[in-house]
């Protein structure tokens, strides 16, 4: 059973996220609450595998407060949701060490689907957030002198390129003509051989290291 805790400020939103989990088979809302104060506290009393984080609530902020959990509870992962594109709210949201960011504009069964590829290990990005990801990366990372080689497969690498363009797993089923789960599998294997836990770093590195050309 996932646990699943939300911290979102609207009234509305934290009732549906709570009858959303709880509906939903392998997952229950561990608690609801309106605001990040007192939340290592809140977290002692009432564990969770996962946070739905607000990015924006009074007092502490979704950033501050992930940054908090991840120093107290490293094992928590941390799901960012947001009305915002701005680029520093994504790069401090991962620096801080989010696991997932999402629109509030997602689908409820999108929710539910990023939930549980973040409690698989994975990190859902939202498209369009993903992409905005990917220009930071670009921008910030240097080129590599000289690129190192690594033993993916051609077919890993080419999940890995499509994962660097932002592509959704779904997507990239799509687009290379396989299952949803041979993707799943792919990427764990590139996890593996970059040593990597997350899509995130995996596309940092293949930036840094120039394991795709971009």
């Amino acid at each position: 059973m996932i646990r699943v805790a939300v911290f979102e400020d609207n009234k509305h939103l934290r009732e549906t996220f709570e009858l959303l989990l709880n509906k939903t088979e392998g997952i229950v809302c561990a608690g609801a609450y309106p605001d990040s104060d007192g939340i290592i506290e809140l977290l002692q009393y009432e564990p969770a595998d996962i946070i739905l984080m607000d990015i924006e609530m009074p007092g502490m902020n979704g950033i501050e407060a992930t940054r908090l959990v991840k120093q107290h509870y490293p094992h928590i992962k941390i799901l960012i949701q947001t009305v915002f594109f701005d680029d520093d709210y994504i790069f401090n949201a991962i620096c801080a060490g989010a696991s997932g960011y999402i629109l509030k504009s997602t689908t409820p069964e999108g929710y539910v689907q990023a939930i549980q590829d973040i409690a698989a290990g994975h990190s859902p990005i939202t498209p369009g957030i993903a992409s905005r990801v990917l220009e930071l990366f670009r921008k910030t990372v240097p080129a590599p002198a000289s690129p190192e080689i690594y033993t993916l497969t051609t077919q890993e690498k080419k999940v890995l390129e499509l994962l660097v363009d932002g592509k959704s797993y779904k997507m990239i089923s799509a687009e290379l003509g396989i299952s949803f789960e041979t993707v799943k599998s792919h990427i764990k294997n590139i996890y593996g051989k970059l040593h990597v836990n997350s899509g995130t770093e995996a596309v940092a590195l293949a930036l840094r290291k120039g394991i795709v050309e971009r």
